[in-house]
């Protein structure tokens, strides 16, 4: 009997009987292929060598880098939000600052600031569940618009609170007894963990059905509501999602700088950060933020000298990107290479020909 060899794309492929009924698909679909479990291992390797900084650079460095960490946090749940869920806000910086003042709160309380991180993602998630019920009630640009509007009343809400510093801000207590170096490299350990586990979170899930009833919801929401999506209970969980870890970034800007000032932590900047790094380095895939996080942080440090011409800079490049490339730098990588690094959808690992009884 004659045999045949399908052409190969990842890995080597069995010969198969051109007359035998082709295998079973669920034998050829596969989550990543090798260039993908590479990037994984390089990933989790880059990780390991980043928790070794402290040991081996100057605190400046470090302390530079917990900002990149918490940029790459912030973009990642607005990617989350945006690229995936479809709901474009300009309002995130709510949860930045509450997450900063849950800190404040429980500091005051006694309770070190490093252990009321996590107290400050649950606390902005539970303040998400009202929020979500008055934002998405509105659509589009209405929604977007809203979500500006709610930051501030969350920014007037606080100002009013005497033991929270008022509209002048507060210094974080229960740090200034600590060795600065201890406590850089604490924070920056903070940060690092918490970026990765934003990043393994968002893969985690959209690698699971929420993650494919988001992207049917921010493709066309009418459409996933008649093919039985919950589009309401997918849209809840996201934002829920995205305001912690919006929060729990907001509560390491509090840590790093030792002190908070309302108009500066819910200033529209950090959604301003955000949308920018998502839309350089890619809206709707993993990897955009991570990317987008990169070029902005180098942006940063090649125009930090560069006065008011550094946001003229920034919003130039942003405008260039949004118009010549659409799908940002890694959209445009991934179109051209198939290169992906959090590969949340299928691929077929092993091509077959159809038997011709099939044909």
């Amino acid at each position: 009997m004659a045999r045949t060899t399908p052409p190969t794309t990842e890995g080597t492929t069995t010969p198969v009987a051109a007359s035998a009924a082709p295998p079973l698909p669920g034998a050829l679909v596969t989550r990543a292929g090798r260039a993908s479990k590479a990037s994984a291992g390089v990933l989790a390797l880059a990780v390991i060598v980043l928790a070794a900084l402290p040991y081996i650079a100057f605190a400046g460095t470090t302390s530079s880098m917990v900002t990149f960490f918490v940029l790459l946090i912030m973009a990642s749940m607005w990617n989350l939000l945006a690229g995936f869920g479809g709901m474009v806000s300009v309002g995130q910086q709510a949860f930045v600052g509450v997450g900063a003042y849950t800190v404040l709160a429980f500091a005051n309380m006694g309770i070190n600031p490093f252990v009321a991180l996590p107290l400050a993602a649950l606390t902005c998630s539970v303040f998400a569940i009202p929020t979500s019920w008055l934002a998405f009630r509105l659509r589009g640009d209405y929604f977007a618009v809203g979500t500006w509007v709610i930051a501030e009343v969350y920014r007037l809400i606080i100002i009013r609170f005497d033991s929270l510093g008022g509209p002048s801000g507060m210094s974080l207590p229960g740090l200034n007894g600590m060795d600065p170096v201890l406590r850089g490299a604490l924070t920056y350990w903070a940060a690092l963990a918490l970026a990765a586990l934003t990043i393994l979170g968002c893969y985690l899930l959209m690698r699971g059905r929420t993650g494919l009833a988001l992207t049917a919801v921010r493709d066309d929401e009418t459409a996933a509501r008649a093919n039985g999506v919950d589009v309401t209970w997918s849209k809840r969980l996201v934002y829920l999602v995205s305001a912690a870890g919006c929060g729990a970034a907001g509560g390491i800007l509090i840590i790093d700088s030792l002190s908070v000032q309302p108009n500066a932590i819910f200033s529209v900047q950090w959604s301003a950060y955000m949308i920018f790094i998502v839309i350089i380095g890619g809206i709707g895939y993993l990897e955009g933020p991570l990317l987008g996080a990169i070029v902005f942080y180098a942006l940063q440090q090649l125009l930090a000298g560069y006065g008011s011409w550094y946001m003229i800079i920034l919003g130039a490049i942003g405008v260039a990107g949004a118009i010549w490339l659409p799908r940002g730098l890694w959209g445009t990588v991934t179109n051209k290479t198939g290169i992906q690094l959090f590969p949340v959808g299928y691929r077929l690992n092993q091509p077959w020909t159809l038997p011709p009884n099939l044909r």
